[in-house]
């Protein structure tokens, strides 16, 4: 570029016009081009619409180019006719060229953060929205926590009275020469509001810069006056949006410190109108107001607020569901909310909503709902919604991304309910294939005894196990006591270790998640033990060979020793009174054998030889049976 300290702005873009202009002549560009070529060498930077900001670095009169640093394309050479077409000049004083030329000196100006957005403003023109000023100074500038930075400018730009700020995002940021106040600026936009949830919003920014307004009790006055006749004709038609101004005025009364007129409409009149719904109305108020909502409700409604809230919960959105417990709950109400959440479990009547925050939440105060029947319920909830062609698929991307969800819904369950819950899930319509492969590969993992069931195979490992009717029982009641009592109570400790908070450093919730381990793996088990089992009560053996159920008689060949043997289940076993279980390397080596026989077997290293004397039937009294 040809420009040195002397050389003012004027001079140059003589000099420049000059030069395009021996071009032009000379056949080299266009005569329509000298303009915007001179306009772009006295900025020295601009912009391409695919390329974005770029510096102009040379001006190359000879070949006809400039030479332009592009973000990833330095150097790059670009032919003038081109330029002139595709390039927009950039002044020096714009955002762009501030950051290319001093990038520091910026960053120290957004400490000040008014010069900083003027500056951003005056670059495009005296206004732009929120997301160009962001897109200018982040990362760039302001590299940490933009959304409090911002916040902060916003305050002091509805102090300075020289900026017009939107209460709608998509709506541009506007500097303005004129000064006007707060109050002035806050009135006019409440006054020129269309419709009341727009004017809402104002009172809402009324509200919040309420101590900076010169008087604030004229300006309260005046919009309390304005919102009256607003929320009588709004009352009956759409009362949500009469209950949102109804809030707004009273929060701007007290903040302004002005009494409750006789004649205004209360919120209890409003909640009081016949015909109102009460989930649907509370959807139609923004999520931000629902708490203020809920305790309005309640105020007004001391007698039948807990009954009529906690029947709205199975009707309203999984974030209000959350809300509406939590207020039941801090109102020491626990119980009514239990008793309605597993009604529609039960009846299998909850909807996908309620469900999604039902799975979400899973606290220690709903362990003793917390099951199976949770996950039958999703499963008819998403059906239903598919039949009644709702699109949300909330529920199913929960399910699918919570990866413990349906672990611990049938951590708790009796085998044959896992299996009755996976032949569910494998014919429900809800899942595509390879999701629903995922979620029975989750039940497998937890209870292994589901396998055959979904592969239809049989492993060697499931092959029968005999077992006396007592010891099964026994089993029976050990399976019962881990399902039933051992494991909620692990769950219940794990949820109060939970709440200590930071779990890296949790020893009280890192040992109850082993015991869960433990216990889960103990469940397995035994699952897979008792779908193999098969009762027995070995009555009327056959006595020509030895089997279950029969009692051996038989001679230690080496220590000429008797010995008697009842061998029986495969859980049955007390070795103090000679009864063994039929799986045991003694039983083993003398199945199928008959009287006279010599069985050879191998016992902790040693080789024993016996001689089968006598077999006989094995009945009830004839020993005890231990496990």
């Amino acid at each position: 570029m040809m420009a040195g300290a002397f050389w003012n702005a004027s001079m140059i873009f003589k000099f420049m016009k000059a030069e395009f202009e021996k071009l032009a002549a000379s056949g080299k560009i266009e005569g329509r081009h000298i303009e915007p070529l001179t306009h772009l060498a006295e900025a020295g930077y601009c912009t391409h619409k695919s390329w974005g900001f770029g510096r102009i670095k040379t001006v190359d009169t000879v070949f006809a180019r400039f030479t332009i640093d592009f973000p990833g394309k330095a150097g790059h050479a670009m032919d003038l006719t081109f330029a002139a077409e595709s390039l927009k000049p950039v002044p020096k004083d714009h955002i762009l060229a501030r950051k290319t030329t001093d990038l520091n000196a910026v960053r120290h100006l957004a400490a000040h953060h008014l010069d900083l957005i003027k500056l951003v403003l005056n670059s495009f023109g005296g206004k732009a929205t929120v997301d160009q000023i962001q897109g200018v100074l982040v990362p760039d500038v302001i590299a940490d926590d933009w959304k409090k930075w911002w916040e902060t400018a916003k305050r002091e730009m509805k102090k300075d009275g020289h900026f017009i700020v939107p209460t709608k995002k998509t709506e541009p940021v506007v500097l303005q020469t004129t000064e006007t106040s707060l109050q002035a600026r806050l009135l006019a936009e409440f006054r020129t509001a269309k419709g009341l949830k727009a004017r809402i919003l104002v009172v809402g920014e009324i509200i919040k810069g309420v101590s900076d307004l010169k008087d604030k009790v004229a300006t309260a006055n005046e919009v309390i006056a304005s919102l009256n006749p607003d929320i009588a004709a709004h009352q009956r038609n759409q009362p949500a949006v009469a209950l949102e101004a109804i809030f707004a005025r009273d929060e701007l009364r007290a903040a302004a410190g002005i009494p409750a007129a006789a004649e205004d409409i209360t919120d209890a009149q409003v909640w009081s109108q016949d015909g109102i719904r009460f989930g649907p109305l509370l959807e139609l108020i923004p999520s931000a107001k629902h708490n203020r909502a809920l305790e309005s409700f309640k105020q007004t409604n001391p007698e039948r607020w807990v009954e009529v809230v906690r029947n709205a919960i199975n009707f309203v959105s999984a974030k209000l569901a959350r809300e509406i417990a939590n207020l039941i709950v801090e109102n020491g109400k626990l119980a009514e909310l239990k008793e309605t959440l597993a009604k529609h479990i039960n009846q299998h009547t909850a909807s996908s909503e309620m469900l999604l925050w039902f799975g979400r939440e899973r606290n220690e105060d709903f362990v003793d709902i917390l099951g199976p029947e949770v996950f039958r319920a999703m499963l008819t909830a998403m059906e239903r919604d598919q039949f009644n062609e709702k699109r949300s698929n909330r529920l199913r991307d929960f399910i699918l991304e919570d990866q413990a969800l349906i672990v611990e819904l049938t951590a708790t369950a009796d085998i044959e309910v896992v299996k009755d819950l996976t032949r569910a899930l494998q014919f429900s319509p809800v899942f595509d294939d390879m999701d629903k492969r995922s979620l029975l590969a989750r039940l497998v993992k937890a209870h292994p005894a589901v396998q055959s069931l979904i592969t239809g195979e049989q492993t060697k490992q499931e092959a029968g196990l005999l077992v006396s009717w007592t010891s099964l029982e026994r089993r029976r009641l050990e399976y019962q006591e881990i399902v039933q009592k051992k494991i909620p109570a692990n769950s219940k400790e794990i949820a109060i270790a939970r709440s200590y908070g930071d779990l890296r450093e949790n020893h009280e919730y890192k040992a109850a998640k082993e015991t869960q381990k433990i216990l889960m793996r103990q469940k397995a088990d035994l699952e897979a033990a008792l779908l193999r089992a098969r009762g027995q009560d070995f009555a009327n053996a056959n006595t020509d060979v030895i089997g279950p159920g029969t009692i051996v008689h038989a001679t230690d060949l080496m220590s000429k020793e008797s010995e008697v043997f009842t061998i029986l289940g495969a859980w049955d076993s007390d070795p103090d009174h000679g009864v063994i279980s039929y799986l045991t390397p003694i039983a083993m080596a003398m199945l199928n054998h008959q009287v006279g026989d010599e069985v050879e077997y191998e016992l902790h290293g040693k080789k024993r030889l016996h001689r089968i004397e006598k077999i006989e039937a094995w009945k009830t009294e004839a020993a005890p049976v231990a496990a």
